[in-house]
């Protein structure tokens, strides 16, 4: 078998064995076969796409390029949550503890931020001591004996994914659902879950910028994990402003902790509710009625709260800052961004907010980039909210007062008054549950 003859095939609309994809992904994967040739081919899969068949194929062949996650050890059926990135997206740190609470294991890999978007595994790491690699024994006998554990990802899981998503950034072929999709799902699968649930972000900071480009998405991931045996639902959200209050990691970490207080913001603990509604539907605890009232007791008797201590202590991290939210260190520098005019505050450019916090130093423009765990943004406006000149819009913290400065125009480029109070958008768009 060729290479060539893989990438005459798809220049020519033909379909692909799963011999041939196996073929491509693993010989690019051990150094045979050369970039330019996996560029060739990814510009012909993007330019005449796969069918589902292909892509299933694909994606288990990327899922199988590297070390695969064997949950069997752990009881239960085990569920995953996949989100498609967002700012101040600390969903997992809520919906972890609440389903692991509700009596669902939750196996969880997660990864570290890179540009606008926060890492959940830079988020734990704000918290003094929390380790975030443990052994595979390890991982599997925390989540047997309290519910829950959360690491960083193997460095071997899905290689095929890394080299090809890295070609695909230089070679203007990322925005293809085949490749998307398969990028995504080849993680999950080798990740080791029985079901995943996907929270497909829609907006001006996702990836994916209308409801029906990001449904699209979620039903090429839904037939992948069906073709490969996993259950998959998705649900499709707003990612048009920030998720809850606080950007950064640190910060995000005091407000996830004071949701599951019972202290959060309403649209996070909104979203984060129906999130762990769905995977327990997904682990077949019943009805989506059912679920809810599951979530809804472990969230107003405190077991929630307590299982996130649980893992914190697990995993070595000081639960005192848990119970004490000053003891997080704070930022040097703390000021306000006030608004320009009067009106209502209409939305925010997100993926600019992001980007606002990343030059106050809260994320990472390469992978050595050094985080600043106290840096961030908090709003004090929502879309909707009558604002006066003058008044604090939000918080800016840093440890750098040189950077204090760039961070505020690049915010006051991001948030958007008018003289008319805007419609209000829903946070869930669609639901897509088996």
């Amino acid at each position: 078998m060729r290479m060539i003859d893989i990438i005459e095939a798809k220049r020519d609309r033909k379909v692909l064995t799963n011999e041939q994809i196996q073929f491509a992904i693993n010989g690019y994967t051990a150094g045979e076969i050369p970039d330019y040739q996996m560029s060739a081919f990814l510009m012909a899969t993007y330019l005449n796409g796969m069918t589902s068949e292909e892509t299933k194929c694909l994606t288990l062949a990327m899922a199988g390029s590297g070390d695969q996650i064997d949950l069997s050890a752990v009881q239960g059926v085990k569920v995953d949550k996949h989100s498609t990135g967002g700012v101040g997206d600390k969903t997992t740190l809520i919906v972890g503890p609440i389903v692991a609470a509700c009596g669902v294991p939750v196996a969880k890999m997660s990864g570290r931020g890179l540009g606008h978007t926060g890492g959940t595994i830079d988020k734990l790491e704000s918290i003094e001591g929390f380790q975030t690699m443990l052994s595979p024994r390890q991982f599997i006998e925390q989540v047997n004996r309290i519910g829950i554990s959360v690491v960083g990802q193997s460095g071997n899981l899905a290689p095929a994914d890394k080299k090809i998503y890295a070609l695909r950034d230089v070679t203007a072929t990322v925005d293809n659902l085949s490749l998307i999709a398969s990028s995504i799902m080849s993680k999950k699968i080798a990740a080791g879950a029985d079901a995943v649930l996907l929270d497909v972000k829609t907006g001006n900071g996702a990836f994916m910028k209308t409801t029906e480009s990001a449904c699209a998405l979620a039903k090429e991931m839904i037939e992948i994990g069906k073709n490969a045996g996993r259950k998959v639902g998705a649900l499709i959200t707003n990612m048009n402003m920030p998720l809850g209050n606080a950007v950064g990691n640190s910060l995000e970490v005091i407000e996830a902790t004071q949701t599951l207080q019972g202290n959060g913001p309403q649209a996070l603990t909104y979203l984060c509710t129906e999130l762990s509604t769905a995977m327990l539907q997904l682990a077949g605890k019943g009805s989506e009625e059912h679920c809810r009232e599951l979530v809804q007791e472990a969230l107003g008797s405190g077991r929630a709260f307590e299982k996130w201590k649980e893992l914190v202590a697990a995993q070595g991290g000081n639960t005192d800052w848990l119970d004490d939210l000053s003891l997080f260190p704070k930022a040097a520098v703390i000021e306000p961004y006030y608004a320009q005019q009067d009106g209502y505050l209409s939305g925010y450019d997100t993926h600019g907010v992001g980007l606002a916090a990343c030059l106050l130093g809260a994320g990472r423009e390469t992978k050595d980039t050094q985080i600043d765990f106290s840096a961030g943004i908090v709003l004090e406006k929502h879309p909707g909210d009558a604002v006066r000149r003058g008044e604090a819009v939000a918080w800016l913290y840093t440890n750098s007062a040189e950077r204090l400065e760039q961070a505020k125009r690049q915010l006051g480029q991001s948030v958007f008054l008018s003289e008319a109070c805007p419609v209000p958008e829903p946070m869930i768009y669609e639901k897509l549950m088996p």
